[in-house]
């Protein structure tokens, strides 16, 4: 009888639970640890009639991974110290309790040094190394060894958290390099495949396809992430994603988990980003990101029929930073912005990432729709600097009938306190507009694309739609489009 593979260490490991997008995080030691110490039984044999995967039409990996394995690292680092297990005279230690009952200080224990472990890809023979920002960011010691077992002390170049990437060096020359590739021209559908050391096995592999291209997660605007469903798990994390000429198009950086192992939904850096990142910590230690000064959100159906789009594409424009690069341009809240430089903008968070790469002081054309019609305008794009935000503008009417609102003009004082030059201040909602979450204290700054500054330019521009409309609204200091059905 054939023995089965004993899946109890795995199992082990995979019941830690977390939620939500987990980053592919050095797996720590007492994860790694299960996975280590747990017997696993001989994988059973094929037969000699088992037909191989060549033979089934299947892709063949076993060239690419034997050309490109040796490029392939294993990060180990150590971290700062922090305070041993059991939380330490944590409010959490019933030692602590007990002592505090009696007024004596809780004891600490000895510090431990935190350990983790990565992956990552040698990009130049003299030792240039191309991994995540959260897996060396925060090392006092960074270890890297090779598939041949040498051992190399690594010093970190640079680290760009923005977009998780970070370059180390070690000292040596004529090291196998991987070979880069052009994430554009990736297609959903396509194999790909992973190389990396999860849970600390050194040069695993796993295959899958491209998911997704251009996807946008909540920590991640200047990076439109590959999804694959190729296996990854922490201590993949900065490793390479190839494509099946044997070409590196992604760096593997995060999973979406609900236990905190591989679900299916894994996330790759572009290679094009990861290399330009590279390219300047090298040369400067630094990344310089473009800008242009406006907060955009996404454009759904609803908003698509208010500004007369033929389906809902590009982002627009919610706020525009005063003084900013976009301000000196003429954009204005509820442009729509469906371009940069010829590249079409389809998704909101698309733009972030394409205006992120170009070099500051770069002139480059917008297209934007505005006023139902499409134009260009020419932006100078300024540096975005550590903690540069768009600037807050601030968001009328007593305008019941289609809508349900009830509203009324800002007084002069509301006008100064808000920053505004006008608007109406919504006191009721119902129907439609309840629908759709406006509420008391919003304040209405523009409807369609055109300013209101009574409640009878609201009516006027409400009775101009015929399904929606698109109401710019001014909530706590941030300004939102909110699209309503009226028909």
């Amino acid at each position: 009888m054939a023995r089965r593979l004993s899946v109890a260490g795995v199992a082990a490991v995979m019941g830690i639970a977390v939620a939500g997008l987990g980053a592919c995080q050095r797996a720590p030691d007492r994860v790694a640890a299960p996975l280590a110490s747990a017997p696993l039984k001989a994988p059973v044999a094929m037969s000699p009639g088992t037909s191989a995967a060549a033979g089934r039409g299947l892709p063949d990996f076993t060239e690419l991974v034997a050309r490109n394995g040796p490029a392939v690292v294993n990060i180990t680092v150590v971290e700062r110290s922090r305070p041993a297990s059991f939380e330490e005279g944590g409010p959490d230690d019933p030692l602590h309790d007990f002592l505090r009952r009696f007024g004596m200080p809780s004891p600490r224990g000895p510090q431990q040094p935190a350990r983790g472990e990565g992956s990552g890809f040698i990009v130049a023979p003299d030792g240039y190394i191309l991994t995540n920002a959260h897996v060396v960011a925060d090392a006092r010691e960074v270890t890297v060894r090779l598939t041949d077992r040498r051992e190399f002390t690594a010093k970190v170049i640079g680290v760009d958290r923005r977009t998780d990437v970070a370059v180390i060096k070690i000292d040596g020359k004529d090291l196998p390099t991987v070979r880069i590739g052009d994430p554009s021209r990736l297609r959903p559908g396509e194999w790909v495949v992973a190389i990396g050391s999860p849970f600390g096995f050194d040069n695993s592999v796993t295959a899958g396809i491209v998911s997704a291209i251009s996807r946008s997660l909540p920590d991640g605007q200047y990076t439109p992430f590959i999804q694959t469903d190729a296996a990854v798990n922490p201590g993949n994390s900065g490793g390479p994603l190839f494509n099946m000429a044997g070409e590196v198009v992604g760096m593997n950086s995060q999973i979406y988990s609900r236990t905190g192992g591989f679900m299916g939904i894994s996330f790759a850096i572009p290679i094009d980003i990861a290399t330009g990142v590279e390219d300047q910590l090298v040369k400067t230690g630094r990344v310089q990101r473009g800008r242009i000064g406006v907060l955009v959100q996404e454009v759904g159906q609803q908003l698509a029929d208010s500004f007369g789009l033929d389906r809902p594409r590009g982002a627009i424009v919610a706020q525009v930073e005063g003084g900013g690069p976009a301000a000196k341009a003429g954009l204005k809240a509820g442009d729509v912005i469906l371009a940069v430089a010829g590249q079409p903008i389809e998704r909101s968070g698309q733009l972030s990432a394409v205006i992120s790469q170009i070099r500051p002081g770069t002139r480059v054309e917008l297209e934007v729709w505005r006023e139902r019609a499409s134009r260009k305008i020419e932006v100078e794009v300024g540096e975005l600097k550590e903690g540069a935000i768009a600037a807050n503008e601030r968001g009328d009417a007593r305008e019941g009938g289609k809508l349900g609102l009830s509203v009324r003009p800002l007084t002069p004082q509301e006008k100064r306190a808000a920053g505004l030059d006008g608007g109406l201040l919504v006191e009721d909602v119902a129907g439609p507009a309840l629908e759709a979450d406006v509420r008391p204290g919003d304040v209405i700054v523009g409807a369609n694309g055109q300013r209101v500054a009574s409640a009878e330019d609201l009516a006027a521009q409400t009775g101009k739609s015929k399904r929606s409309v698109a109401l710019l609204v001014n909530r706590d200091g941030t300004t939102i489009f909110i699209p309503i059905k009226i028909g």
